[in-house]
């Protein structure tokens, strides 16, 4: 696996994430991810371990799609553990990770939900 620049706060993993997706790396993608991280996607489903996060990107870059940086909201930290999120700039939701700081310091995702979508109003 080659050398990848790790996160050494928990915000710098979206930027990686952003740059890894528009090259087309879906292992650089998966490397941001602890090895039995858990994935909210695709819609409705999880996915479950490294390897199947990159499979998972694999697929899913092959079609090319361009990734904006969006800019995190303010991060909350307790200890070792850590909640990132952001507003797509589209405004449809929002998306939210748990991180978790690795012995080097650096940061992992453990969770990460790419999708909320606002509840329906009545």
């Amino acid at each position: 696996m080659p050398e990848y620049e790790k996160a050494m706060r928990p915000e710098d993993i979206t930027r990686l994430f952003v740059e890894r997706s528009n090259a087309g790396d879906a292992a650089g993608v998966a490397a941001l991810y602890e090895e039995d991280a858990v994935l909210a996607y695709p819609p409705g489903r999880l996915t479950v371990g490294r390897e199947a996060i990159r499979d998972l990107w694999a697929k899913v870059l092959a079609g090319g799609p361009r990734f904006e940086f969006e800019t995190p909201l303010p991060t909350l930290i307790s200890g070792d553990i850590a909640l990132t999120s952001t507003p797509p700039k589209d405004g449809a939701g929002a998306r939210a990770q748990v991180v978790r700081r690795q012995p080097d310091g650096s940061w992992l995702r453990l969770l990460d939900q790419p999708e909320f979508t606002p509840p329906a109003t009545r």
